[in-house]
């Protein structure tokens, strides 16, 4: 079985993201189901947002057993081995961002297949890369961390936006997809890093 480097990106963010949705489930002492539920919602919850915008037919991961195969084998493995993985925990979160970031470039180039302009082909980016992990954190109780706590979704459009200006460089067209994933992986990293997150508006809320 042969597999191009599109899709072995896919099966290798599918894995990742996977993995953070194990890691997830077991911290708020999921049951098995519930750990594996987390992880499918988490690796596809992004792509089938995606794909139910664009009106697509069946969802991509319903026409690849190789995507469900990745998600079983993430669910063992990190369920297996997962006081390994809190030991390596920034090697976890290092995997989280390229699977952001290599789902991000999915998202772009099923935008270009439809023809959509590059502000749309961006937004299905950043859902293809985000989403998934809004749904695995709104199941597991919490506040969606895309909403409030780090960069995560302007990772994608920054890298996104540096992406469709590199295409347009002859010199650098074919190197935009791995100049993206890294300005992407490395905004995510440099911002946990240093702690670095959007402004927030506090509202005073008057005594009585």
């Amino acid at each position: 079985m042969q597999f191009s480097l599109f899709e072995s990106l896919n099966l290798l963010g599918t894995f990742a993201f996977a993995v953070s949705g194990v890691m997830k489930a077991i911290e708020k002492e999921y049951d098995l189901f519930g750990i594996l539920v987390l992880a499918f919602v988490t690796a596809i919850g992004g792509g089938t947002i995606r794909d139910l915008l664009i009106g697509q037919g069946s969802v991509a991961w319903m026409r690849d057993n190789n995507v469900i195969y990745t998600i079983f084998l993430a669910f063992f493995l990190a369920t297996v081995f997962f006081n390994l993985m809190k030991r390596f925990e920034r090697w976890v979160t290092f995997f989280d961002s390229v699977g952001l970031a290599i789902f991000t470039i999915i998202g772009i180039h099923k935008g270009m297949q439809f023809h959509f302009n590059e502000m749309i082909c961006i937004a299905l980016g950043t859902i293809t890369g985000t989403f998934g992990g809004v749904i695995r954190d709104v199941l597991a109780g919490d506040k969606p961390l895309l909403f409030h706590k780090e960069i995560y979704a302007l990772a994608c459009i920054i890298g996104g936006s540096i992406y469709f200006f590199l295409r347009a460089s002859d010199r650098l067209e074919n190197f935009a997809e791995i100049i993206c994933c890294i300005i992407i992986i490395a905004i995510r990293l440099l911002s946990l890093k240093f702690n670095i997150s959007l402004p927030k508006i506090h509202v005073k809320t008057s005594e009585k």
